[in-house]
């Protein structure tokens, strides 16, 4: 199967009505260029609120089947015959979430996962926000192939490509919102923070997608440059499109997926894997106790 994939990026701003219609100008004119699976950044409805510890902006959350994005991104995959990972803030009783929703080419909502690993830090303050998610790593048989996502932080954990590839995904896509450290803006992770998923594509052998945001965000007392850098990587890790840090950019790359499959089987890292001496990846300190 042939598939074109999309990274795209661009700016939010404090109007959210504004932003889902720059989504869907950014996802029309991927489609126009072929793209079948079209990945918008994180928690694109609005800013990124999450730099400071503010309650008013659990207000913002909302169900899945309350969200104007997911309904939106239904209309627009039903249409344009793509496929559409939403990422959204989710609420669900009294939990909140950083949810990504997986929609498919007809317009049918697959399921969601909820971001798994939360990060606390200057400007990136989400433990206040969101819960853990609690639905596992998963992949998605979608129309244009089995795909798994995750959210930012997610990225840096090696184990959350390794399992979605264990369960079958053919490419991953990781919706983000990574800029400047607000405490020390001497630090330009940019680098570390490609490198570290172009090696998810290489270990795993597969594609790999990234869509980062743009621009400068101010808080109460943190403020945020966002690298932009959105990214395709190809199944061997190289990059195949990167977008600088400020342009609204879509990229787009077009992968075999049968035949990246059978690259992937002859090379032998899935045959070879020795899963019974990996005790310690379910520890957080590495020792086993009995």
């Amino acid at each position: 199967m042939q598939v074109t994939v999309a990274a795209t990026q661009f700016a939010c701003t404090d109007n959210r009505e504004q932003n889902l219609a720059t989504a869907e100008r950014t996802i029309r004119a991927a489609a126009a260029q072929g793209a079948n699976v079209i990945l918008i950044q994180e928690l694109f409805e609005t800013p990124y609120f999450c730099k400071d510890h503010d309650q008013r902006y659990f207000s913002l959350a909302r169900t899945i089947e309350e969200n104007p994005a997911v309904a939106k991104f239904r209309a627009l995959a039903r249409e344009l015959n793509v496929v559409l990972p939403a990422s959204v803030y989710e609420r669900e009783g009294n939990a909140f979430y950083n949810t990504v929703a997986i929609i498919d080419a007809d317009g049918s909502n697959l399921g969601i996962y909820r971001k798994a690993h939360i990060p606390e830090s200057p400007g990136y303050h989400e433990k206040f926000y969101f819960s853990p998610g609690d639905t596992g790593f998963k992949v998605w048989k979608t129309r244009f192939g089995t795909i798994g996502v995750a959210i930012c932080w997610d990225q840096w954990f090696p184990e959350s490509a390794r399992a979605m590839a264990l369960l079958g995904a053919e490419i991953l896509f990781y919706p983000t919102a990574i800029g400047a450290e607000p405490q020390d803006t001497s630090i330009d992770s940019r680098d570390h923070w490609q490198r570290a998923m172009q090696g998810h594509a290489a270990s795993n052998i597969m594609p790999l997608v990234a869509s980062n945001r743009i621009g400068t965000e101010k808080g109460e007392r943190w403020s945020v440059t966002y690298y932009g850098s959105s990214f395709i990587a190809d199944h061997t890790g190289a990059l195949v499109k990167q977008a600088d840090r400020t342009t609204e950019s879509i990229l787009t790359a077009k992968f075999d997926l049968d035949a990246i499959r059978d690259y992937r089987n002859a090379w032998g890292v899935f045959r070879d894997r020795r899963p019974e001496h990996y005790g310690p990846l379910l520890t957080l300190d590495g020792h086993t106790r009995k």
